[in-house]
């Protein structure tokens, strides 16, 4: 495994990580965080079984607040598969569903800085993972990053 300490990266990833984690916690203290129509409540259920999956599929690895790599082999399998970051995608889609379901101004935003927050760790995150796996590239080729058919 190669070595990521690239301390600009870190330090933006943990920039992003903050935007992402401030707007998943004003939308719960302002109570719009979870869905109130039949189909929001659907696509959270469905995300927070996402996320599952891929936790479990991910193994006992831990998570790093600055979007380091960890210790083990590129995993492919599982909801890996098809998305690149399906837990980053599960938050995503599980915010904007209950933001849609009783959007407001500051909701929208909020739900913004999140996707925004989460969508630059991705990226950062990727710059590691390219450096660390060779197979990476072959990898991100054919497997979308958030959103099926396009990004």
């Amino acid at each position: 495994m190669k070595n990521n300490n690239d301390p600009i990266l870190k330090i933006s990833s943990l920039i992003a990580f903050g935007f992402a984690v401030t707007g998943v916690a004003f939308l719960t203290l302002k109570n719009n965080i979870f869905s109130v129509n039949p189909i929001g409540i659907f696509i959270q259920i469905c995300m927070v079984g996402l996320m599952i999956w891929a936790r479990i599929t991910f193994g006992a690895r831990s998570f790093h607040p600055s979007a380091n790599t960890t210790k083990g082999r590129l995993i492919t399998n599982g909801p890996y598969r098809y998305l690149r970051h399906p837990i980053y995608a599960a938050i995503i889609y599980f915010v904007w569903a209950g933001v849609l379901s009783q959007p407001n101004n500051l909701a929208i935003a909020a739900a913004f800085c999140t996707s925004i927050g989460l969508i630059i760790r991705m990226i950062i995150e990727e710059n590691f993972l390219m450096k660390t796996y060779s197979e990476y590239k072959a990898y991100s080729e054919r497997t979308v990053r958030l959103i099926p058919f396009l990004f």
